[in-house]
């Protein structure tokens, strides 16, 4: 298995509304951009019908990811098992309220590259006047 060029982690509590728009979203923007891809939704003991709509989304789209936990543990604890699950080169994390934009990942990537980039040639340059 190739490893994925993103991982999106996105936690969540009661934002069911918003979850098929923000997963269509994100799954336009990965594939215009030619990302490969997986959603990770942490469910943080939703009381909506939040965990009901990702196992729909789940079932229509193959990149996207669940975890739920049975109580509220807080954005921390998501993001934390968001992390250990996540398999993508680069994780990014979004909000599930349409707040953060999907449009920014290429950029977000992009950025992330030029800056690892530098970082190896200062490395590089290090080790030559070390030698």
């Amino acid at each position: 298995m190739s490893i994925l060029d993103l991982s999106i982690v996105i936690p969540l509590f009661n934002e069911d509304e918003s979850l098929p728009e923000l997963t269509q979203w994100i799954s336009r923007v990965m594939d215009r951009e030619g990302y490969t891809y997986e959603i990770i939704f942490v469910n943080d003991g939703s009381t909506d019908n939040s965990w009901q709509v990702i196992q729909e989304l789940r079932t229509e789209n193959a990149n996207v990811k669940a975890i739920s936990f049975r109580r509220n543990q807080g954005k921390s604890a998501g993001l934390n098992q968001g992390f250990k699950a996540a398999s993508g080169q680069v994780v990014i994390t979004m909000d599930a309220d349409l707040q953060d934009s999907p449009e920014e990942i290429p950029e977000l990537r992009n950025d992330l590259g030029r800056r690892l980039r530098f970082s190896e040639r200062l490395e590089a340059e290090a080790l030559r006047s070390a030698d």
